[in-house]
């Protein structure tokens, strides 16, 4: 197969689990089995194999289409369905969400993505074990199932690392906190911006006729949309828990500050009179008390000093410390 064609997969039929050549794949017909053809959507050779395949306009340009917002699209013959997954990929942002297009019909199922996604190479394995699902509808579920089981040990993530940033803000007030907890709540806003259309897209196969999906497979897709609803919930759960560890920080950050300071106040404000008094005595001209006397800047260093207790004194009194 060419680079444009990831996999050209039979589900059912006697020759299930096997990859179809080009040849094969141009002589397919239903009898011989559920078809599952995979594509990288920026191929040129997918995309003539796709203008050849009678699809509609709407399917065909979702099918391409650089990006993509979930959503669902019955039409007389199937389902058309675009997902967002997890981005597993080394070296990538999980939250840099992949794109899959799927459409499927009772024959034939088509899906488009550029970068890989795990669960549709997880999915890929199991029909080549002869273990992978047996309709359009199973291969629909496999993939949402999938899709939301990852989205949520990557929400498990988020949580334990918003647990550690909530422990470092109470033992430390590092500054790179702030960097961590705005990172971490970029992540939950970029996530859910894809999450919620998702569940909505669920939501409409769910309601919407289709010769597809029966009542079992309705019951199923409803208990993985229960999941990704709990999934957006605990997103929107940990934006708020992470807004108030930011507060807190920031409160803590400003305590500090403000102790600092008031340090300082105090500070400048013992020595304020001592500079006042040595600067009034070091002035340059005659008349200057205790100027000829040997014991006057002995008395003057006690005379500092007892200032500098009055001031202690009244500092406690007005508990200024």
């Amino acid at each position: 197969m060419s680079k444009g064609f990831i996999y050209s997969l039979l589900l059912t039929g006697p020759n299930k689990g096997k990859s179809l050549t080009p040849q094969e794949l141009a002589d397919w017909q239903p009898e011989q089995g559920l078809l599952w053809v995979h594509l990288k959507y920026k191929s040129t050779d997918a995309r003539q194999w796709l203008a050849t395949q009678g699809l509609e306009k709407v399917e065909r340009d979702t099918l391409l289409a650089t990006d993509t917002r979930p959503r669902a699209v019955h039409s007389n013959n199937g389902i058309l369905l675009t997902l967002r997954g997890v981005n597993l990929n080394p070296n990538s942002d999980p939250e840099d969400m992949v794109s899959i297009r799927i459409y499927a019909e009772e024959h034939r199922i088509i899906s488009t993505c550029e970068r890989q996604l795990h669960s549709v190479t997880d999915i890929a394995q199991q029909i080549q074990e002869g273990k992978g699902p047996a309709d359009s509808a199973g291969f629909i579920l496999a993939v949402t199932e999938l899709l939301t089981l990852r989205q949520v040990d990557y929400i498990h993530k988020i949580e334990e690392n918003l647990d550690e940033l909530e422990e470092r803000v109470v033992t430390s007030a590092d500054k790179s906190l702030r960097v961590d907890i705005a990172e971490l709540r970029r992540q939950t806003v970029v996530f859910r911006r894809y999450l919620a259309p998702q569940r909505e897209a669920f939501s409409k196969t769910l309601h919407e006729n289709s010769l597809l999906l029966d009542q079992q497979d309705k019951i199923r897709l409803r208990e993985i949309q229960e999941n990704l609803i709990r999934v957006i919930e605990d997103l929107d759960a940990i934006k708020d828990r992470a807004g108030v560890t930011q507060e807190e920080l920031l409160s803590k950050q400003s305590e500090q500050v403000n102790q600092r300071l008031y340090f300082l106040s105090l500070i400048s404000a013992v020595f304020l009179p001592l500079g006042f008094l040595t600067g009034l005595l070091g002035v340059n001209i005659a008349g200057i008390p205790g100027a000829e006397t040997s014991w006057a800047f002995a008395a003057f260093c006690v005379g500092l000093l007892a200032l500098i207790a009055l001031q202690m004194y009244l500092f406690y009194r007005f508990k200024w410390i």
